[in-house]
C-alpha cells in the first residue's frame, strides 16, 4: 500500500508523525520512535517566556535596559522551564537532528510581538527541517477586540515567516469568531501548514486549599469530531496544507482525519499511553482498511468527506445539528 505523503516540503514515507510532546527531551525515546517507523518527530516548544528570560539575563550581563523588564520578569514563573532556557533547547534541537534520519520540526510558541521572533532563525540554524509556530493563548484583556487579536496574529506570522527559509506551519486553536477567514488570513501571511488544534489545559479549584489546581489531561478519540469537522470545512479551501493534532489514538482515527482533508497526522497522547509501537498499530490498521476498502493511495482517500463534496455545506450542517438534536431518546 502507497502511503507516501508530503507535508511541509517534506517527502514522508506516511502522514503519522510525532506531535509536539516531551519525548524529543530523551534521545534513547527518539530512536524508539524511529525504529517505530515514526515519519517526522516535533519537537517541544520554545516558550515567548524562556526567550524574553534568556534576553533578560543577556541584557543584566551587558548593563543595558537593566529596568526594561524589571516589570515583565517578576511574572514569570520560578521553574524549571525557564531555567533551562534558549541554549538547552538548541543543543537538544540539535542532539535531535543528529540522532535520527527523519525530518524534525521545531516548535516556537508565542503570542506576542516582540524581538523573541528572532529566535526562528536559530531553530532553523540548529537543523530543524521545518517550524511549527503555536499561537497558543487566552484572550483575556477585555479591551482587545477580535479582529485586533486577529491582526496581531497575522503580524506575528508575518515577523517569523520573514526570519526563516524552512516552511511554517502555525497551530491555533478552534475559537476564532470566523476560523475559515482567518485560516485563510493566515495561509496568505505565509504559513504553508495550519495544524488544527492546540489544547487548551483546563485548570481545577482546589476548594481546600484555596488554590488553582493545574490539570493535565491526555486527549482521547471522541475530541477528534472537532477537528474533523474543521479540517472538512478547510480542506482544498486555503492554500495552506491541513495537519490534524488531538484525538487521533488509532488507525481508524488516523483515516477519519485523512478523509476530512488532512495531510499529516501528529500523534502524541497515544504514543505516551502506548509506547512508540502503536505507531506500527496504526499503519497496520491504515493499511488493512484501504485494501479492504480497495483505496490504492492517500490521494484516492485524502479530502473524501470534505465539504467540497457538498453543494450546501451551511445547509448540511444546518440539517446535521437538527438531526442530532431529534436523535436524543432516553
Amino acid at each position: 500500500m502507497n502511503l507516501d505523503t508530503k507535508y511541509l516540503g517534506l517527502d514522508l514515507k506516511h502522514p503519522i508523525i510525532a506531535g509536539a510532546s516531551p519525548l524529543p527531551d530523551d534521545l534513547d525515546k527518539v530512536r524508539a520512535l524511529e525504529d517505530a517507523g515514526i515519519a517526522a518527530i516535533t519537537m517541544y516548544s520554545l516558550f515567548e517566556e524562556q526567550i524574553t528570560q534568556n534576553m533578560i539575563g543577556t541584557e543584566a550581563h551587558l548593563g543595558s535596559y537593566e529596568n526594561s523588564f524589571s516589570e515583565a520578569a517578576s511574572y514569570f514563573p520560578e521553574v524549571d522551564l525557564l531555567e533551562r532556557g534558549v541554549e538547552h533547547y538548541l543543543d537538544q534541537l540539535a542532539k535531535v537532528k543528529a540522532a535520527v534520519s527523519v525530518p524534525v520540526i521545531g516548535s516556537l510558541n508565542g503570542t506576542r510581538e516582540g524581538e523573541w521572533v528572532n529566535y526562528a532563525t536559530l531553530i532553523e540554524s540548529a537543523g530543524a527541517d521545518a517550524l511549527e509556530l503555536n499561537l497558543y493563548f487566552l484572550p483575556t484583556d477585555i479591551d482587545e477586540s477580535a479582529s485586533q487579536l486577529e491582526d496581531r496574529c497575522i503580524r506575528i506570522v508575518e515577523a517569523v515567516k520573514a526570519r526563516i527559509t524552512v516552511p511554517l506551519a502555525v497551530k491555533l486553536s478552534p475559537f476564532f469568531t470566523a476560523l475559515p477567514h482567518f485560516a485563510k488570513r493566515l495561509a496568505a501571511a505565509g504559513a504553508d501548514s495550519l495544524v488544527c488544534f492546540n489544547r487548551f489545559y483546563q485548570p481545577d479549584i482546589d476548594i481546600e486549599n484555596l488554590d488553582i489546581r493545574p490539570m493535565l489531561d491526555l486527549s482521547h478519540s471522541h475530541e477528534l469530531r472537532l477537528r474533523l469537522r474543521w479540517l472538512a470545512f478547510l480542506s482544498g479551501r486555503i492554500d495552506a496544507q491541513l495537519a490534524v493534532s488531538g484525538g487521533v489514538h488509532t488507525g481508524i482515527d488516523a483515516v477519519k482525519a485523512l478523509m476530512a482533508g488532512a495531510d499529516a497526522i501528529q500523534v502524541v497522547s497515544s504514543l505516551l499511553i502506548n509506547g512508540p509501537e502503536q505507531v506500527q498499530e496504526m499503519l497496520d490498521e491504515v493499511n488493512a482498511w484501504m485494501q479492504e476498502k480497495e483505496y490504492a493511495s492517500l490521494e484516492e482517500l485524502r479530502g473524501c468527506m470534505n465539504y467540497l463534496r457538498c453543494p450546501d455545506p451551511d445547509a448540511l450542517e444546518r440539517a446535521n445539528y437538527m438531526r442530532v438534536l431529534k436523535s436524543w431518546r432516553s
